[in-house]
């Protein structure tokens, strides 16, 4: 049986892709997903609606491609960190939950991206599969990654890794949409800092 290649990208319609992706970026964060239209980020980026949609098929499919991208560096953050000399299981997955934790502006445009996002796949039949495929995608990623750390170790964990990755993606997303509305209601970290210890059994 043979089998399809997947079209090799150009370095010049990577370029396209790329200069599409990051106008998107900006007009996203200063419009929001449903303020900013096709246009707005064409005309952002230079280009036509003709080259959008030859690498493109909507707004969605920008959403989904920067989720991936973000999820890389992510997963990249993470590996990094837990490549320290570490003395516990906690030591380790404190540092992934640092790297989820981050507190940057970039990382607070994304919060507010992807949760406008969601709201939209909750209601868009399409849009939901396709972000819920990018979502197990995500995690499975952090999973691996979660695995490594602690295999480097030769550490276990007390619940399933996918339970840990799943509980530590809704803190630190809980955590910063909280910081977000209520500017001085938590400090950066210590809603994970408090739930860590509870979630791998420490001091029970």
């Amino acid at each position: 049986m043979t089998t399809t290649a997947e079209p090799r990208i150009t370095p010049r319609r990577q370029a396209t892709r790329d200069r599409v992706l990051a106008a998107a970026s900006e007009v996203f964060a200063e419009r929001g997903f449903h303020g900013a239209s096709v246009e707005d980020i064409c005309d952002r980026a230079g280009f036509t609606r003709g080259a959008f949609y030859s690498n493109f098929t909507s707004k969605d499919d920008l959403v989904v491609e920067l989720s991936r991208r973000h999820s890389e560096a992510l997963v990249d953050r993470i590996r990094r960190a837990s490549e320290r000399e570490h003395a516990s299981a906690e030591e380790v997955l404190r540092d992934v939950l640092a790297a989820l934790a981050d507190d940057s502006r970039s990382k607070e445009r994304w919060l507010v991206l992807t949760t406008e996002f969601t709201l939209h796949a909750i209601r868009d039949a399409d849009a939901r599969r396709a972000w819920a495929a990018q979502q197990r995608r995500v995690r499975d990623e952090l999973v691996l990654v979660v695995d490594e750390a602690l295999a480097g170790q030769g550490l276990t964990l007390p619940i399933p890794t996918e339970l840990f990755v799943r509980a530590a993606i809704a803190l630190a997303h809980g955590s910063m949409t909280q910081r977000l509305v209520e500017p001085r209601s938590l400090s950066v970290g210590e809603l994970e800092r408090t739930v860590l210890p509870i979630l791998l059994g420490v001091g029970a």
